[in-house]
């Protein structure tokens, strides 16, 4: 089973540091409660592979006042079988905020298990969305669209296995309605390759594009047997939010996350012999759903 990475709180650590300052709030702030309980329903297909698992969280302020929800996991089901996260996956406490005045900070990978990185990042990356959309200021209304290229380029990889785990994005931003009689926005959040990605493609052949336009996801990892599995293409995030305009949570969200590739299996750390390429499409939905 391949799976594409969203890049999650990554994005929003490097928005933090592209963004020196926060706007006065707009009609999708969100008003915190210290105390306030949510749980969510997160639903996943990633290509054959079902699961589904609930994230509970709890509003907490850290040391310099900004709120945050501290957030576990727990109920996982893969494929209708219901899985036992690992203790340490069980006792994890992690922080997710849609406080513009919180610093974001990433997530460790090297504590997650392998099943739960997908959640994790999925789980960030509707967080850092509506963060960036705080942070920015720039949607306040029904029809506004600001789009601004990533000045960083996020790595999930870990240095041991995973050698390498880029992707450069682009972000296209829009309000795309406003339902008075519920008081909800939609927005939509489109992440796409920028006109110059910023990932490294250490091969030659990995230059030529993918798809239609320049590669901007690239992957390699280390094989027990001491080669090295190369993989680079195409990769973009559709994500739609329904926000309660009322206090600002997240109400539902869905993302649409396909990944166009070429892989190759190369016995050189410099992927320059390798066996021929070979197509890969993944496609990943998924959705959050606010239970109570």
């Amino acid at each position: 089973m391949k799976q594409a990475i969203a890049p999650g709180l990554l994005l929003c650590t490097a928005s933090f540091m592209l963004l020196a300052q926060t706007p006065a709030p707009n009609p999708l702030h969100r008003q915190y409660r210290e105390g306030e309980t949510l749980v969510y329903r997160m639903t996943a297909l990633n290509d054959a592979w079902r699961y589904s698992i609930q994230s509970d969280s709890t509003v907490k302020r850290d040391a310099n006042g900004a709120f945050f929800e501290e957030v576990h996991w727990s109920g996982m089901q893969s494929n209708g079988r219901r899985v036992v996260l690992s203790a340490a996956m069980q006792e994890m406490r992690q922080r997710f905020s849609l406080d513009p005045n919180f610093i974001p900070v990433p997530p460790n990978m090297h504590q997650i298990e392998p099943r739960m990185v997908g959640p994790v990042t999925d789980f960030g990356t509707f967080y850092a969305d509506l963060w960036i959309i705080l942070k920015t200021g720039q949607l306040t209304k029904p029809g506004d669209h600001f789009y601004f290229v990533m000045p960083i380029t996020p790595s999930w990889a870990d240095g041991n296995q995973l050698l390498v785990g880029e992707d450069s994005f682009a972000f296209d931003l829009t309000w795309k309605s406003t339902n008075p009689a519920d008081q909800t926005a939609i927005l939509m959040i489109r992440h796409v390759p920028p006109e110059k990605p910023t990932v490294h493609l250490t091969a030659d052949w990995m230059q030529k594009p993918v798809a239609d336009t320049p590669n901007n996801w690239v992957q390699v990892k280390k094989l027990p047997d001491g080669k090295f599995e190369a993989a680079v293409g195409k990769e973009t995030f559709d994500v739609e939010l329904k926000v309660d305009l009322k206090d600002g949570k997240i109400l539902h969200g869905s993302m649409k996350n396909p990944l166009t590739t070429i892989e190759r299996t190369c016995t050189d750390a410099g992927l320059t012999q390798c066996d021929a390429p070979k197509p890969q499409e993944i496609l990943r939905t998924i959705e959050i759903s606010l239970v109570h």
